[in-house]
């Protein structure tokens, strides 16, 4: 039988989202809109999410009610990963070939992305008119960059044996590429619109036959992980590998950034043995659990994909699992109040209070 819930949690602290002070509470929303279908949210803009229930990609505005079936005619499963500005990216399957492809809120919006001679390709990522993702041509899984059509396809590949892009803001793209052959690990980097552009974001602390991707982007900061002394470890770039800033919670095993806005990163820590959602604001000890936030008992893991940082507003979006089920589609979502403003009496008290210790100090020096 589906679960339906929204939940709302308040919740005792101060928050900074977009500058001021704030306190507000948690609203936890399940977006699975079918009896026995699974789902998951991938991405969040806007008040909109993305993602999929079962296979067939989906829109959603805030509850599991507003869903709109993306999945183009004739396609046979597809996904969104990404959304922007009233647009989606993702993927449909035709004859068994996936392709990239970008939709503006219905079906029948589906504009296929996929280049000339490429035997499969998806987008992860939009932003400014621009899409992101890969395609396998000759045989080689490549980054790329498009600007609304097929024919506007960049090639982002740096060399080596593959490459992806997974996320798109600001003129940056990034992701990760295979330095060697396909039994080398693979690099976070970053692009700037061509493939002489690339940066290598593998941290320092990461050995050379450790893995590090980079998922997400705003605001000249990036996100992802990297393998460091043996532990899958979420981080924070800032445009160099010298740059990094590890995320990895206290008592977590493992750990992954995938998405950032503002200055919030959302992802996931295993802690327990069990994946938690969670969110950062820039360094480890900043990191909320949001797995706690979801109703007890009914599910055992989640993940976080991707968040939205509006001026009172912090959208999360992902999937949680059930005990023993499917997993479902979920938001997270923080409304905040500005703390008020204290009265003119109250500022005035604290003048005096403040007047008062100056002339008591001031004495003592006397």
């Amino acid at each position: 039988m589906k679960k339906v819930f929204a939940i709302t949690a308040a919740i005792m602290l101060l928050c900074t989202v977009g500058g001021p002070a704030f306190a507000g509470t948690w609203t936890v929303v399940n977006l699975n809109p079918t009896e026995s279908g699974e789902s998951i949210a991938y991405g969040v803009s806007g008040g909109q999410q993305v993602g999929k229930v079962s296979n067939q990609a989906v829109l959603w505005s805030g509850t599991a009610g507003t869903w709109v079936d993306l999945n183009p005619a004739g396609a046979t499963q597809s996904c969104a990963y990404g959304i922007v500005d009233g647009k989606q990216v993702g993927y449909a399957m035709f004859g068994g070939v996936a392709h990239a492809g970008v939709w503006s809120g219905s079906a029948a919006s589906w504009v296929d992305l996929h280049p000339a001679g490429a035997t499969e390709s998806g987008a992860r990522g939009i932003s400014g008119g621009q899409q992101v993702g890969y395609a396998i041509i000759g045989g080689i899984y490549r980054a790329g960059l498009w600007s609304g059509t097929k024919e506007s396809w960049v090639d982002l590949h740096p060399g080596g044996s593959g490459s992806f892009a997974y996320s798109i803001a600001g003129g940056q793209q990034v992701g990760s590429r295979k330095v060697g052959n396909l039994s080398t690990p693979d690099h976070a980097c970053m692009w700037s619109g061509t493939a002489a552009s690339w940066v290598d974001l593998h941290p320092e602390g990461a050995v050379d036959r450790a893995y590090s991707y980079a998922y997400g982007v705003s605001g000249g900061q990036q996100v992802g992980q990297a393998i460091i002394g043996g532990i899958y470890r979420a981080g924070l770039w800032s445009g160099t590998r010298e740059s990094w800033v590890d995320l990895h919670p206290a008592g977590a095993t493992e750990s992954c950034a995938r998405g950032i806005s503002g200055s919030k990163q959302a992802g996931y820590a295993i802690i327990g043995g069990k994946w938690h959602a969670g969110m950062w604001s820039g360094s480890a000890g900043s990191w909320v659990d949001l797995h706690a936030l979801l109703p007890v008992g009914v599910y055992g893991e989640s993940e976080a994909w991707s968040v939205d940082v509006s001026a009172s507003e912090i959208w999360v979006t992902g999937r949680a699992s059930q005990i023993g089920g499917s997993y479902d589609a979920v938001l997270w979502r923080y409304t905040a109040d500005p703390v008020p403003e204290p009265s003119p009496l109250v500022t005035l008290a604290g003048g005096l209070v403040t007047l008062t210790a100056i002339r008591r100090r001031a004495k003592n020096w006397w």
